[in-house]
């Protein structure tokens, strides 16, 4: 019977924990599903043309130029070794790097110059794109217009942040000869 006492503090402060860090599988309130770095229509656009459900995408200006962004204002980043069809980005990589998940669409009143688009992650889930381009978040970026992910080598390979106009934002000295090739970007 004491313990029982005790697993409802534990259990909200675990709950509060993994929505700090963004490891939540399930929907809140405030429009983002903090596990998988998608989002949903938040409240007021609720009654525009995107669709219930939908990853929101928009523009912001960073200091280091114009991004993807999600419903909340978080850069949107691309990975170099996905392929238009698949994401190479899974297990503790997904921790780091969330995937955008659902069906994109961009926020109301905006039209973004590329494509946008879905691939089905290899457990199922629904990714989206944007340019052939598997989206994701980066939790390094604790506040909206943050690119603190844009140009790192993880997991693998370079990650940059997504633009509307599909290049690569700023390309610094992180970037190998490699990883700058002619099959647009995709480092394969």
């Amino acid at each position: 019977m004491r313990n029982r006492w005790w697993a409802v503090p534990v259990l909200a402060g675990g709950a509060a924990l993994l929505a700090a860090c963004g490891s939540s599988g399930s929907p809140s309130a405030s429009g983002t599903t903090p596990a998988t770095g998608g989002t949903t229509a938040p409240a007021a656009a609720a009654h525009s043309t995107v669709p219930a459900g939908s990853a929101v995408i928009s523009t912001r200006s960073t200091s280091k130029g114009k991004v993807l962004v999600n419903a909340k204002g978080r850069t949107l980043y691309w990975f170099a070794i996905d392929t238009p069809t698949s994401s190479k980005c899974t297990g503790s990589c997904a921790t780091y790097w969330p995937p955008v998940t659902g069906k994109p669409a961009a926020a109301a009143g905006m039209s973004l110059p590329k494509h946008l688009g879905t691939i089905t992650r290899s457990n199922g889930q629904v990714q989206a794109t944007y340019d052939g381009h598997p989206l994701y978040t980066y939790v390094g970026d604790t506040a909206p217009g943050q690119v603190k992910g844009n140009g790192l080598k993880l997991s693998g390979g370079l990650w940059w942040a997504a633009t509307p106009s599909g290049a690569k934002l700023g390309a610094t000295t992180a970037t190998s000869p490699s990883s700058s090739t002619s099959s647009g970007g995709y480092g394969y």
